[in-house]
């Protein structure tokens, strides 16, 4: 419990959305360094989280957690004292997109998003047992998942704030990123795959979206850039992402595939590297 934790000096919170939030006031306020696990401090707007989640157990630190996500915000995660952890979709999709949006290039993109049945959580655990049992492969929430808006901020902000574009706004707001999202559980444990179907802004041809992927990723200890399409079992029980672009010349439409295990780069694993990060560690530690 938070209020046995005064002398603690970190803690990940895997609760629920909606009972994570009191918890981690609690633990804030005792200043304990805090990442979330749940969708509570994910979404910066309050009334996107209405929205899609309910009311808001505090609201007050929204401003204060920084998105976890660590490639892409890895300054601001080390400073942070509260990080919500990304969900497992929107890890591998705003990685396989951010080298396209950081350069202002996503028009549209239309996410077909693949997970083994743990991607469904607890509150599907009958439709997962149904799905393993009679090897079948469903799509679900197919007109609106809650990951949606939390890729869609993501993108939006970094090809506002993060590439060479100036922000293009009507009355002095960002313009949004289009994103069609929708995922499909799959008979197997674990392991996730999104195919991101991409209109960019301007022709792109392959030499040129390489360099983007490699002057981004080149650096990065848990991000590949394959030449190959990725699958599942390659990531299983690690800490990486993989990632493979294509063009498709009929459509002119840029492909980007990513693969994560959901249950590791897309929760637990991802929340040690944030938590290495906030304390001074090497972000590998534990997990590389």
């Amino acid at each position: 419990m938070a209020e046995d934790g005064s002398d603690v000096d970190a803690a990940i919170v895997a609760y629920p959305h909606g009972a994570a939030a009191p918890v981690v006031a609690a633990l804030r306020e005792q200043g304990t360094k805090v990442v979330d696990l749940s969708a509570d401090f994910r979404l910066h707007d309050l009334d996107a989280y209405a929205r899609w989640y309910g009311d808001h157990g505090a609201p007050q630190l929204i401003g204060e957690a920084v998105y976890g996500l660590t490639e892409l915000h890895r300054e601001a995660i080390a400073d942070a004292d509260l990080v919500a952890n990304p969900g497992c979709y929107p890890t591998a999709s705003i990685l396989a997109l951010a080298p396209l949006a950081a350069e202002g290039l996503i028009e549209d993109v239309v996410i077909d998003a693949k997970s083994g049945v743990s991607g469904a959580g607890r509150a599907a655990e009958e439709e997962m047992a149904v799905i393993k049992e009679s090897d079948d492969t469903v799509p679900y929430k197919v007109t609106g998942h809650r990951h949606t808006p939390e890729i869609a901020q993501e993108l939006t902000e970094i090809s506002h704030q993060l590439g060479p574009m100036q922000r293009a706004a009507t009355n002095g707001e960002m313009v949004a990123t289009p994103v069609t999202f929708v995922p499909h559980l799959l008979p197997f444990d674990q392991g996730e795959l999104v195919s991101c179907y991409v209109r960019t802004t301007e022709p792109l041809d392959p030499a040129r979206m390489l360099s983007l992927y490699e002057e981004r990723y080149g650096d990065e200890p848990f991000v590949e850039v394959t030449s190959e399409p990725p699958g599942v079992s390659g990531v299983r029980e690690t800490n990486l992402c993989r990632i493979h672009l294509a063009l498709n010349e009929a459509s002119g439409r840029t492909l980007a595939f990513a693969s994560i295990d959901n249950l590791w780069k897309g929760a637990a694993s991802q929340a040690i590297q944030n938590l290495n990060l906030m304390l001074g560690l090497d972000e590998g530690e534990g997990i590389s």
